[in-house]
Parts: structure tokens; sequence; C-alpha cells
């Protein structure tokens, strides 16, 4: 009987021993110790054939007769090339690279990934596409992909809102190593909580992401992976200034403290005390702002063990005021002095990854994520008044292993989530607690010679929402080589955070309408919808440089909204949806290194996003339905001494926008049907002095386009045709940056 158990408990590794190499990248030591690097790239030469390493430098690989170059690489590190012909456990330690060379070619080669093996539509930005841009925080890392669009908030506050698929950020999961992070509380303001030096990859996945993170991701998922302390460097600096008066200094300090740990102390300051008027409406462009954002990363790792964790504390102060150049907030809030506001957002929050992968079972291992926040908004629009308190826990528990071999792998898990709402809206009181615990089960098959599928379901419970089966369906396959056409189908539910999403309409003068059918959340059902869509990609050598052709069309249905009626101008109208809601989007990219180091990314994308509103089904304001892309790389040869110069241009062409209707307004407080198109150009010099220090100078807007009458009523903030939230382009006009980066 003894011999019969270890024969079983062997079986799965001889198994897999057929069909996979397994390993470990470490980074080289004079010891030789197991100091796994996680992210390390892993992949066949000349094949679509690869993977990342996890966080304790583990991989699997297919093995196939057709390769036998294995290429091992990551960032400050040397590439290294392994022959291998037969299946085997393989153990690498990779050396740090002495030369800036090797560096800024990997960074280049990767700076975006767009995999062609992998069952979800997903493109990686590493640190190294962050650079190209000022990128000062998450909201402001997505200028020179195609993937996101970036469109303006509101008139007042300069906040950047992102969408993709034709649908705004509330229907996206953004996620923080796979921890849900940019929610509830945090909706409109949370993507400039986090610098864009604390990030060092962001994963985009377009249509419904895993089950394994959650049911609300309904057009995709947006995944930021921070700085890791073992493998960031042990001092960065980062200074930042603008014709605008914004000062911004970002500080890491890293120590190793022993072969398994490791701690960062990540330090974030901006601040904006200039006042600029460049429309001469009498309103702030951008706002006056205070931002404290301290961090505190842990890390443990132990492969010989099979242990993996990291731990993060971080609290943020962040202080806004906007409104009229001369208010005074110690003598004119609540008066009709001057019209103005202040946001001021205190939060913490904590979190923990723990996780284990069995030494001699390397495909199989537990994890386990926890993380709490708490998120304090206290703010006031002229006399309307909005302030929330939201709590949050967060817990999920996983376990990965395989079906007979490592081509069938699954994951399942425990998931429980509790957020506490209290909100007063200009005196009135809403509060609730959400409370949901949801099991899931993925499983995903891998055969990267023709087929990849990842299929997923989750049971939730939910206080408000009820008990509701979530499906997801993401299929693969190669039809000839360098290709991979891809469908997905996902269905989606959230909970709408009505104020906290559109705060904007605070700073306007229309009256809020609550139409609600008697449902759980203000008095609204939960909103429900599926998406479904497909990709194709298409990689390429044409006069002997790399390239790769893609096009992908998404639909997203919704059976539920709560939609938010601004076709009124006296009023913003929330109800639920009764007729059609649904987004069509369609992107047609196309890159190519024209020449050697010259780098062109093009896209197109178009938009039919309509819904039935009061007045009939009708276009989504503010969302062009054509828009174009363009972004330019090059970098010069390096020198001997490390120096290069590195040039980024960018240009945008956003086409025109239906206008929610002001026919209800005085004449001259009309805008029309529609606002014509524009073009928006950024550009960005680097210059490499060693490997340690670089600065940058850039501009935004270089054509200096600004939309004009952006705050509707002006001159009169107090009276009926008040309005800053109709706005569909830039309105502080050309922006010019300079900044350093050092490290050590």
């Amino acid at each position: 009987m003894k011999q019969i158990l270890i024969l079983l408990l062997w079986l799965p590794m001889l198994v897999t021993a057929q069909d996979q190499i397994q390993g470990m990248v470490m980074e080289a030591n004079s010891e030789n110790k197991h100091i796994g690097l996680a992210g390390a790239n892993v992949y066949w030469q000349d094949s679509p054939i690869g993977t990342i390493t996890k966080d304790d430098g583990t991989f699997a690989i297919p093995f196939s007769n057709k390769y036998d170059k294995l290429i091992i690489s990551f960032v400050g590190f040397k590439t290294d090339t392994l022959t291998i012909d037969e299946p085997k456990m393989v153990h690498h330690w990779l050396q740090p690279s002495n030369q800036l060379d090797e560096v800024v070619l990997e960074q280049e080669r990767e700076a975006v990934q767009k995999t062609i093996f992998s069952s979800q539509n997903m493109v990686t930005i590493n640190s190294a596409e962050l650079l190209k841009a000022a990128c000062c925080n998450l909201s402001e890392s997505f200028e020179t992909n195609p993937a996101i669009d970036v469109n303006f908030n509101d008139a007042l506050t300069g906040t950047k809102q992102i969408q993709m698929l034709g649908l705004t950020s509330p229907y996206l999961l953004i996620t923080q190593e796979n921890i849900p992070m940019v929610r509830g509380a945090s909706q409109t303001y949370g993507l400039t909580f986090t610098p864009g030096t604390w990030v060092e990859s962001i994963q985009i996945t377009k249509g419904a992401g895993s089950v394994v993170n959650g049911y609300e991701s309904i057009s995709g998922q947006i995944n930021t992976e921070l700085q890791k302390p073992f493998t960031d460097v042990p001092v960065f600096v980062n200074g930042y200034a603008n014709m605008n008066g914004r000062l911004e200094l970002n500080t890491h300090l890293n120590t190793k403290l022993s072969d398994k740990w490791s701690t960062g102390l990540y330090l974030h300051g901006n601040r904006r005390d200039v006042e600029v008027d460049n429309n001469d409406d009498g309103f702030l462009d951008t706002p006056l702002a205070n931002q404290i954002n301290i961090m505190n990363r842990w890390q443990y790792q132990n492969p010989e063990k099979g242990w993996v964790s990291f731990f993060n504390l971080r609290f943020l102060n962040d202080e806004k005021q906007v409104g009229q150049e001369d208010f005074d907030p110690d003598s004119d809030r609540f008066t009709t002095n001057s019209w103005g506001s202040e946001i001021d957002t205190k939060r913490f929050d904590g979190s923990l990854k723990l996780g284990y992968v069995f030494p001699n079972l390397p495909f199989q291992s537990f994890g386990f994520q926890a993380s709490y926040s708490h998120h304090a908004q206290d703010s006031y629009y002229g006399f309307n008044t909005y302030d929330i308190d939201h709590e949050s826990i967060y817990s999920n528990l996983l376990f990965n292993s395989i079906i007979g071999n490592t081509k069938h792998k699954f994951k399942t898990g425990l998931s429980f989530a509790y957020d506490g709402y209290d909100e007063q809206v200009n005196g009135q009181a809403f509060s609730r607690s959400d409370r949901s615990a949801g099991v899931f089960f993925e499983y995903n098959y891998t055969n990267l010679e023709k087929l990849s599928l990842t299929a997923g379901a989750r049971l939730d419970t939910h206080n408000r929402l009820g008990t509701f089966f979530t499906p997801r369906l993401h299929v693969r396959y190669t039809p000839w080589e360098k290709a991979s056409l891809r469908g997905s189908f996902g269905l989606g539910r959230r909970a709408a955070n009505i104020f906290a999403e559109n705060q904007r309409m605070f700073a306007s003068a229309r009256t809020i309408q609550l139409n609600g059918n008697g449902g759980n959340i203000y008095g609204f059902d939960a909103e429900k919808a599926v998406n479904f869509g497909f990709g194709f990609i298409q990689r390429f050598t044409l006069f002997e440089r790399p390239g790769d052709f893609s096009i992908d069309f998404y639909r997203t249905d919704f059976d539920n909204q709560v939609v938010v009626d601004w076709e009124n101008p006296r009023e913003v109208r929330f109800s639920n949806l009764e007729g059609k809601s649904y987004a069509n989007s369609l992107q047609v990219e196309l890159n190519h290194e024209i020449l050697p180091k010259l780098e062109l990314r093009t896209a197109y994308k178009f938009y039919d996003v309509k819904t039935d509103f009061q007045t009939g089904l009708l276009q989504k304001p503010l969302q062009a339905r054509h828009r174009y892309f363009a972004n330019l790389g090059y970098n010069t040869e390096l020198t001997e001494n490390g120096s290069q110069w590195r040039f980024d241009y960018t240009v945008n062409l956003i086409g025109e926008q239906r206008l929610p209707s002001t026919l209800s307004n005085p004449v001259e407080f009309q805008l029309g049907d529609f606002a014509d198109g524009y073009s928006l150009m950024n550009a960005q010099v680097t210059k490499v002095f060693s490997r340690k220090f670089e600065v940058y100078l850039g501009g935004e807007n270089l054509t200096n386009f600004r939309q004009g009458n952006a705050v509707l009523g002006a001159d009169d903030p107090f009276g009926t045709n008040f309005d800053t939230t109709i706005v569909y382009a830039p309105i502080f006009g050309r922006m010019l940056y300079m900044g350093f980066r050092f490290k050590s």
C-alpha cells in the first residue's frame, strides 16, 4: 500500500515532466542562494510560447520539439539563452547587467507585451513604457497606449477619467496586485492616489475578467503590480515640475534585511499653489492641491520552503481647492461672496498576500489575499455638500493545481467582502452595509500549438444582490504561425454607488432626482450586464523588423443599469434602465519598427454606445464615436559612458461628441448638439546621462487646444444656468513640464 501511495504522489510529476520544462529563475549572488525573481520572462526563441515567473521565481513552460533555445530575461539583468532538447528541471541564476545598453534594450523589447498564447486578451505595460510620459499618477499612465481612453471628468478638478470598450471606469475592475482597489468611495479620484513611480507594470484585460477576482468586472480589468523591495533599486528619487505650478517628489528607499526579508519605504508628495486661469472665465483651470502619500512595503520569500509574502501599509492625505480665483475658504465658504469647493480625503489601507508553492510539486500552490481600507472624504461644492465614509474588508483564499498534467490546470477558492458606507448628501443620510461571500472554480486548458481556454464560474450570495451565478469563458485558437484568434463571454454584476461615481454633478445648479423602483441600493436594482467579443492578432516581420496587426470587437449588453440622465439641463435624473443600453467597441491596431530603434504604433477605434434615456434611445453624451491614435518612439545608440537620448511623440484625434441637451437654456447658455473633433499632441525628450541619472522635458496638448465656454454661467455661479459638467476637451491648454530621475 505504501508503494502505491508513493506512486500516486509522484505520478503527476512524471506526467508533467513529459510535457513541460519546470524550474526557477533566481538573482545571482555569491552564495548561490535561492532568491527568486518574480516577473522574469521565459520563452522559446522565435515562438509564441512563453510565460512569466511567479512571485517566488518558479515557472513552467510547455516543451516542444520544434524549439531548443529557451530565453530568460529580466529588466536590469543579462538576458540568457539556454539550449534545451528534452524536458527537465531548470534552476538558473541571472547575472545583474553591468552595461546600460543591455538594460535599455530589454526595456524597449518589453515595454508593451501583447501575448498571443494567452486565452485572455491581455496587454502588459511595463515600467519602460511608463517612462514615456510624466506619469505622475495611475490616471496619467495610459497616454501612450491605445487600449485605454483618457477623458476629462469636469471643468474644475483636472481629474482624468479612463474608459475601455466605450464604458467608464466603474465598469472596469481596477485591482492592485489582484486585490480590488479603486472602487466605492475612491471611484472618482482613486486613480490619482497611486503614484506612477510606484508602478512596476500594468496588465489590461479586455472583456470580462477572471472569476478569481470577483463578479464586478464587466468591460475589463486593470491590474497594477507595484515595485518589489527585492528587485527595486535601493534608492530612487524622482522630481517633477510643470508650468501650472505643480511640484512633485517621489522617493523609494529599499533595504534587504536578509536573504529572505526586504522592506521598502515609498514617499510621495505633490503640491500646487499657483492660481491658473488661462481661459479667463474667473475659475481655476486646475485645483490648488496638496497630497502626502506614504507606503511601507515588506517582502518575504523562502523558495526552498515554498513561501512568499507581501505586506503593505499606506496612509494618504489629499486636499483640493477649486472654484473662482478669489475664493477664500475661511471667509467665503457657504456664502455668495464667491463660489468655491474643497475636497479633503484621508485614506488608510493595508494588504497581505501569502503564497505557498509545494517544493516538490511546483504546479500546486495555496494563496491567501486580504485587505482593509478606510476612506473618509469631506467635500462641498458651493452650497452642495457631499461626505462619504467607506470601510472595506476583502479576503480571497485560492488553491492551484492540475488535473493529470499541466495542460489541465484549475484554480478554486473562497472569497468574502464587506463594504460599509455612510454618506451625507446635502444633509440627507444614506447608509448601508454590503456583505458577500462566494466560491469559484476556474479551469484552464493549454495546448500552445493550437488551443487554450479558460472557463470559470462563481456562486455568490450578497445581502443586497441576492444569490447569483457568474460564468466566464475565454478561448484562444492558433490558426497559423504567429497568429491568435480569441473569443470571450462573461456576466458581471455590481452595486452602483451613484453619488461617489458622479461627484461632478454637485458642481452645478442641477437638482438631483432619484427615480428608484424600490431596489436595495439607493432604491435601485443592481446592475447586470453580459460582455462578449473576439480579437485577432498577427505578428509579422517586414524589412527584417518586427510588427503586429490586431483587431478587436466587443459588445456589452445591459440587462439592468442605473441610468444617469443629463438631458434636462435643470436636473440629473437617476433611474433603472427601461429599454436598451449597449456598447459596441471596435479597435484596429498596427505596430511596426519602421526603422532601427524607431517604433510606430497606430490605432483606430469606433464606439457605438447608446442608452434609453427619458427622451429616447440616444448616443452616450461626451463619447467620441471615432478616435485615432499614433505613437512614435525613438532611442539613440548608447555611448560608451552609458548616455542616451529618448524621444517620444503621441497624437490623439478625437471625433465629434454628442453633448447633453441644453435647448431649454437661454440662448447664451446653449452649446449645440455636437462638439467638433480636435487633436491632442504630447511629446517628451529624455537625456540619460548614466545608469544612475536622467532628466526629461515634455509637453502635453502642444497645439494649445482648449474648450470654450467650459463653465456655463461662470458669471453667475449661484444662478440656475451654472454647470461645470459638460466637458469634452482640455481646459488648461498647453502644459510644459520637466523632471529628473536618480537611482542607486
